[in-house]
């Protein structure tokens, strides 16, 4: 169990290095993890309102209120009323936030590159079959 937990940490820190160092190389360094994580699953969720986006977070309503509240003030978000219902507003990401989100993508395939660089072939295939077993355990 302590040499998987070791993995998973220095496997964390790297995707944390990976990820701010792109914050930095594009000069968004006003945000923090857990704000691009927000854009990267508007993005994912392709415009949702307030509630889906928490339900796909784990979060309450008022957490997400307060996190695109301060997203919208450094216009990485914007909302827009929906065509379906007049009380319910969409997010959508802004220019800026799109191009924050290309960037966490960024981080993402060199740490993809990575790994097809330290693995061969039937490793890689193996990787891929267990952490899509893990990440669809549910």
């Amino acid at each position: 169990m302590n040499e998987l937990q070791n993995i998973i940490a220095l496997l964390s820190r790297e995707i944390v290095e990976l990820e701010e160092s792109a914050k930095e190389q594009f000069s968004f360094t006003e945000l923090t993890l857990t704000q691009m994580h927000y854009l990267e699953t508007i993005n994912h969720k392709h415009n949702p309102n307030l509630t889906e986006l928490a339900l796909e977070m784990g979060l309450t309503k008022p957490t997400v209120t307060v996190a695109i509240d301060k997203l919208i003030e450094k216009e990485f978000v914007y909302k827009i009323k929906s065509d379906e219902d007049r009380r319910s507003m969409h997010l959508h990401l802004t220019e800026k936030g799109k191009l924050l989100n290309q960037m966490h993508d960024y981080a993402h395939k060199l740490l993809a590159e990575r790994m097809i660089t330290t693995f061969d072939e039937r490793e890689l295939t193996i990787l891929k079959l267990l952490l899509n077993k893990y990440v669809n355990r549910k």
